[in-house]
């Protein structure tokens, strides 16, 4: 053992605790089963890929239960370098007076920009921003204005009052934020990551993905770790967060629990899909697939569970602006049949259209001149809006049989056959393929079109806190979560995490929801801070469910 290692091992409440403290940590998560540190076989790195190589780290790993560990990890300390700063709202170069400002422009519109700060007595500078080359996108990304070096965030009031004289907006942030090129193997720090670990070899109990009670409410990832009596629990997928956006805390993309399929996909973004009889997970490109049948012909299906005209992510046939997927954007469409099952909530949503129940027994029970109604018991309804609500009363009368079909296909073409302890939760980009680094941002939807970049930069670019999950070559799953958006945590570039999926020995991996949804709960508490100060509700959480009776 390395002589600079330290560790002690301690027994409490029946759980196995190991901490250790080195340069260069040699610790797997899932080391800890019998409280001793060493090799496993694990390709997993002696220390995180984050950050100068010479940075101190250590690793406390506690075993839940036989089979699964979690790993918290602190890498890295103060950072004399840092400091906190104004980054201006750059105006449009453009003559739309309503154009949207932005953190990054060109080179002579930043320049204009810092020359007028200048005249009006603010030290302003440009900085060109270079982004690290990713699978599809990266390299130049624009340029900044920034102004001051402060000690600390309150220190900039006075600062931005004078950007905002001189006719500009600011906000202050804190250049430990940033995810320039080159940053990641300079900056110093710090880093704090919780990493829960599960050995399908080993683990008796069921990974699982839960909502709560319904989709259209959200839940703390604490309160669904609670309800279900978890052992440990990340958040999971996007979600609805805006009522305008649709119906809040819905999935913003595919979303299968207990072997139901109650949303659809994005596209062909990335899903993480659980098979809870083996505790396995994969990575996995799945498309949407549902149909409405009857005797006189068929229509297709464009949703399932959501608001009929409101596309959180985008990523549908005839979708407007795009019918491709375009992060944290809501797609319209006035022409769409949307089905609803019983998950849904008390009612579905109200609105002009036509909606039609249907019983158990796939039988047309009623038809509704306006949407709006309770889901019969074990039944669907399916609403109707625009042009397709003549199209749904010819398929549809009293009496008639009407098949739904709400399914998914992988990349083959082929259907995703699901049983009760399928999960799927949507998220993206990809991060991790085959062992190598694919982070897929334009594929799936993380670039912006027409906006100067700005989305990317903030979205991509910046470190920001991060939930991700996959697998390690020993098929073990990792669900991980990285604080940020603090001095205390300065969060992950989507090419951190990817680099950090790595050092952690994953093969597969990819992104889910993060920033203030970001959260990881073990032993009946939260693990991490949360970036907003306090944990949000969320749309849905992958649990590790404790072992059961039988043993089966």
């Amino acid at each position: 053992m390395n002589d600079s290692l330290k560790h002690r091992t301690a027994l409490t409440g029946g759980l196995v605790v190991a901490v250790v403290s080195a340069l260069l940590s040699p610790v797997s998560p899932a080391q800890a089963d019998d409280g001793r540190i060493g090799d496993n076989g694990s390709d997993q790195s002696s220390h995180l890929n984050l950050g100068a190589a010479d940075l101190p780290e250590s690793r406390t790993v506690t075993t839940l239960a036989p089979g699964v560990t979690l790993t918290k990890i602190s890498r890295g300390g103060a950072d004399s370098s840092l400091f906190w700063t104004a980054e201006v709202a750059i105006p449009a170069d453009s003559p739309d007076p309503d154009a949207p400002a932005s953190a990054l422009s060109s080179q002579d519109t930043a320049q204009r920009t810092a020359d007028k700060l200048k005249a009006g007595g603010v030290d302003a500078r440009v900085e060109h921003v270079q982004s690290p080359q990713l699978a599809d996108a990266g390299g130049d990304l624009g340029y900044r204005v920034r102004a001051g070096h402060l000690a600390a965030q309150a220190d900039g009031a006075a600062l931005v009052a004078q950007i905002k004289a001189a006719g500009f907006a600011s906000s202050v942030i804190y250049t430990g934020w940033d995810g320039d090129a080159g940053t990641s193997t300079t900056t110093r720090g710090p880093w704090n990551l919780d990493v829960i670990t599960v050995d399908p070899g080993k683990y008796q109990g069921q990974l699982a993905a839960s909502f709560g009670p319904d989709l259209e409410k959200r839940e703390t990832t604490s309160q669904l770790a609670s309800d279900a009596h978890a052992l440990a629990a990340v958040n999971a997928g996007f979600f609805v967060f805006d009522p305008k956006a649709g119906a809040e805390g819905d999935p913003a993309g595919v979303g299968v629990y207990r072997g139901r399929v109650l949303s659809e996909a994005v596209a062909d973004r990335p899903a993480f899909v659980i098979d809870g009889k083996k505790n396995s997970s994969s990575i996995q490109r799945l498309t949407w697939a549902g149909k409405v049948s009857a005797p006189s012909g068929e229509a297709a299906l464009d949703g399932i569970d959501r608001v009929p005209g409101l596309i959180r992510n985008c990523g549908g046939a005839n979708d407007l602006p795009t019918s491709g997927p375009l992060q944290d954007v809501t797609c319209t469409n006035s022409n769409e049949l949307v089905t609803f099952t019983p998950e849904f909530g008390p009612t579905t949503p109200a609105g002009p259209g036509l909606e039609v129940m249907v019983d158990s027994h796939d039988t047309v029970t009623s038809i509704a001149d306006t949407r709006g109604a309770a889901v019969p018991a074990g039944g669907h309804t399916i609403q109707a809006t625009g042009t397709d609500v003549a199209r749904l009363r010819a398929l549809a009368p009293v009496g008639a049989k009407l098949r739904i079909d709400a399914g998914l296909l992988g990349q083959d073409g082929k259907p995703l056959h699901t049983n009760k302890a399928t999960s799927v939760v949507n998220g993206g980009p990809l991060l991790v393929k085959d062992g190598s680094e694919d982070v897929t941002v334009r594929h799936d939807g993380m670039v912006h079109p027409n906006d100067g970049n700005s989305f990317y930069y903030g979205w991509v670019h910046k470190r920001n806190p991060r939930t991700f999950a996959g697998t390690d070559a020993q098929g073990r799953t990792m669900l991980v979560t990285a604080d940020g958006r603090s001095t205390a945590s300065l969060g992950l570039s989507l090419k951190e995490e990817a680099d950090v999926a790595l050092s952690l020995g994953m093969v597969q991996a990819m992104n889910l929801d993060g920033g203030g949804s970001t959260t990881a709960v073990a032993q009946g508490k939260i693990q991490n801070s949360p970036s907003g100060g306090s944990e949000r509700a969320i749309g849905d959480a992958l649990l590790v469910l404790p072992g059961r009776k039988d043993g089966q």
